[in-house]
């Protein structure tokens, strides 16, 4: 069985190494086993490890864009007016 680094399971998952510790870190994403070297820990990505990251990855996509898009799938389900992003223009001189 195959172990990665961090940064070789973050390539495979199209992330950043930083992006995926960062996951990690919030809790968003289970860490993998880790291996301990000197003053550093390493994890040890196995292929289901990445898969099953693979899996959550839609899930925890969040932010302002998510929050709205799921606002408006509410609003079309329920048969009221779509949210509509307003613009700003500027004023004219």
């Amino acid at each position: 069985m195959a172990k990665y680094s961090s940064a070789e399971a973050a390539k495979k998952l199209g992330l950043s190494p930083s992006g995926l510790s960062k996951y990690i870190r919030l809790g968003k994403v289970p860490g993998p086993d880790s291996v301990k070297t000197g003053s550093f820990v390493i994890h040890a990505w196995t292929d289901e490890d990445i898969e099953q990251v693979r899996k959550l990855l839609p899930k925890i996509a969040n932010g302002r864009k998510t929050r709205y898009q799921k606002l408006r799938e509410k609003q079309t389900q329920a048969g009221a007016p779509v949210l509509q992003k307003k613009r700003k223009t500027k004023k004219k001189k």
